[in-house]
C-alpha cells in the first residue's frame, strides 16, 4: 500500500497518474509558455523568512475573518470549473471538504453541479463566483439566484474577458462541457463552452465592454458584498475598491491568460498599499506551502485561496483528499508560525521577512562608500 502524500506536489503526482491527459493539462496548463508559471514559484521561493526565539508561541491562533465571516485558518478554495473533472461527487465534495475545515468554498458559476446543489450541501461559508454578462438582466439574475442559495458574497472575475492561448489545450483538443448553471440558457447561438474559460468570440454572452461603472452598478443593486478577482496593480485596486468591492484577490488567473506578468505575491504589498484599508485583500497563485502562506499574510493578504490543489485533492480522494490536503497546510502554516515567533495570524508583518541577508547588507554598506 502505497504511503499517503505528506505535501501538496505529492498530491499532484498521484492527481497526474489518475486523470485524463486533457483534464491534466487543463487544469495544470497556463497561458503560451508558462513562464510565469514557472517564475510563480522561484519568487515565493526567493522570499527568505525569519525565524524569532524566545517568544511564547506555546498556543497559535490561526484563526481570522473575510468580510465578517471566522474561518478557521487563512486559507479559501478558489473558484474552478468542472471539480467534475477529477472526481465524481465534484463540487459536492469539495463543499463538504470546506465545511469540514471551517473555511470559504468559493463556487465557479462553471461548476459541474448547479449553485443550487452545492449550497445544500455545503455545511460552511460559500462565495459564489460569476461574470459581467452582455445581458444585465442575466448578471443581476446570476446573483439573485446565489443570494436565494445562501451564499453570503459574490465574486466577479475581471480577468477573463479575452480568449488566452492555452498551447496544451490546443494539443489535446480540448473542450469541456456546459456547466448546468447555464442550462436555463439557449446557447446555441452562442460560441462560448464553459472548458474555453473565456470568450470565444464577439458571440460569447460575457461582455468585453464591462467597466468600473459597471461595477458600481453591480454594487448598487446587488445586497451580496462584491469580491473581484483579477487585480494585479495597485492602481486597479483603488479603482476596485471605490467602485464598491468589499475584498478583492490579487491574481493573475493561475497565469492561464497573459503569460510573462508579475506574479501576484510581486505586487500585492502595491495592492495593499493603494487600497489602504479601504477593502480586504487576499492573494492566489502557487501556494504549496504553510511558509507560501505565511509570506502572503507578512505582505499584506487577509487570506489566500488554493485553485489547483484542490482538483489534486480531489482526484487522490474526493472530499477527503481535499480534505487531508488543507489539512497538510494547516500544520506547516501553523509550524512556520511557531518558529517565526508569531502566535497569531495577526501578529504576522512584513518584519518576519528578509530582504538582503546580513551578509548582503554588509557589503552594500561597504560597496556604498567607495
Amino acid at each position: 500500500m502505497a504511503p499517503d502524500p505528506v505535501n501538496i506536489y505529492e498530491y499532484e503526482e498521484i492527481a497526474k497518474e489518475r486523470l485524463e491527459k486533457g483534464h491534466y493539462d487543463f487544469i495544470a496548463g497556463a497561458a503560451t509558455d508558462e513562464i510565469t508559471l514557472r517564475r510563480t514559484r522561484e519568487v515565493l521561493d526567493s522570499i527568505v523568512m525569519k525565524p524569532r526565539m524566545m517568544v511564547d508561541v506555546s498556543t497559535r491562533d490561526l484563526g481570522t475573518t473575510v468580510l465578517g465571516q471566522k474561518i478557521s485558518f487563512p486559507v479559501m478554495l478558489a473558484p474552478a470549473g468542472n471539480h467534475g473533472a477529477a472526481h465524481a461527487d465534484a463540487e459536492l465534495a469539495t463543499a463538504k471538504a470546506a465545511g469540514k475545515a471551517d473555511t470559504v468554498m468559493v463556487l465557479s458559476s462553471h461548476s459541474a453541479r448547479t449553485l443550487e446543489d452545492v449550497a445544500e450541501a455545503a455545511t460552511g461559508p460559500i462565495w459564489f463566483q460569476q461574470y459581467f454578462f452582455k445581458d444585465k438582466e442575466l448578471t443581476l439574475g446570476m446573483a439573485a439566484r446565489a443570494e436565494d442559495a445562501g451564499y453570503t458574497a459574490l465574486c466577479m472575475t475581471l480577468d477573463a474577458k479575452i480568449s488566452p492561448k492555452r498551447e496544451r489545450n490546443m494539443r489535446n483538443d480540448y473542450v469541456g462541457p456546459v456547466s448546468p448553471n447555464y442550462a436555463h440558457l439557449d446557447l446555441g447561438t452562442h460560441s462560448w463552452q464553459f472548458a474555453a474559460d473565456a470568450p470565444a468570440s464577439p458571440s460569447d454572452i460575457r461582455d468585453q465592454a464591462a467597466t468600473w461603472d459597471d461595477l458600481e452598478w453591480l454594487a448598487s443593486n446587488t445586497k451580496l458584498p462584491i469580491v473581484v478577482k483579477g487585480i494585479m496593480t495597485g492602481e486597479d485596486g483603488r479603482l476596485a475598491a471605490n467602485s464598491g468591492a468589499k475584498a478583492m484577490i490579487v491574481s493573475n488567473h493561475g497565469t492561464r491568460y497573459l503569460d510573462t506578468t508579475f506574479t501576484t505575491i510581486e505586487v500585492l504589498p502595491e495592492v495593499v498599499d493603494q487600497v489602504a484599508g479601504k477593502a480586504e485583500v487576499y492573494m492566489d497563485g502557487g501556494v504549496r506551502r504553510g511558509s507560501d502562506i505565511f509570506k502572503a499574510l507578512a505582505l499584506g493578504a487577509r487570506s489566500v485561496l488554493l485553485g489547483r490543489p484542490l482538483f489534486w485533492g480531489l482526484a487522490v480522494d474526493g472530499e477527503a483528499g481535499v480534505s487531508s490536503m488543507l489539512e497538510i497546510l494547516r500544520s506547516e502554516l501553523e509550524a512556520t508560525m511557531g518558529i517565526c515567533g508569531c502566535p497569531t495570524v495577526d501578529s504576522i508583518n512584513i518584519d518576519a521577512l528578509g530582504g538582503m541577508s546580513p551578509l548582503q547588507q554588509l557589503f552594500a554598506t561597504r560597496d556604498s562608500g567607495r
